[in-house]
């Protein structure tokens, strides 16, 4: 199994940064792909940034593309996503997620077996 917890959301200003971390326990981190995915109220689960279990490949969300970077340090079994230019659209709740077995990584949530509690993310203007 793999337990999540993600730290360091909170409030910024537009245009201000946010990096955020998603500490991992058990065995299973380094051959598991990894997601970030956010929900608003209201609005449904979105898709936000994933990387590989080797960390070699990432993919974003054309809303994030060029602000947001995902990265993993296997060996502290940590993902991360700094976040910058923030806009007040980006305000959610972030979860990261886990796939793990060395699949690809994926944009649909129902593909990831293991969720973090998630940060919130508050962006005023």
């Amino acid at each position: 199994q793999v337990q999540l917890v993600e730290s360091g959301g909170g409030l910024v200003q537009a245009g201000g940064s946010l990096r955020l971390a998603c500490a991992a326990s058990g065995r299973l981190f380094s051959i598991s792909s990894m997601g970030w995915f956010r929900q608003a109220p209201g609005k449904e689960s979105e898709f936000v940034a994933a990387i590989g279990w080797s960390g070699g490949t990432t993919y974003y969300a054309d809303s994030v593309k060029g602000r947001f970077t995902i990265s993993r340090d296997n060996a502290k079994n940590t993902v991360y996503l700094q976040m910058n230019s923030l806009k007040p659209e980006d305000t959610a709740v972030y979860y990261c997620a886990a796939r793990p077995y060395y699949h690809n990584y994926s944009t649909r949530p129902d593909e990831y077996d293991y969720w973090g509690q998630g940060t919130q993310v508050t962006v005023t203007s």
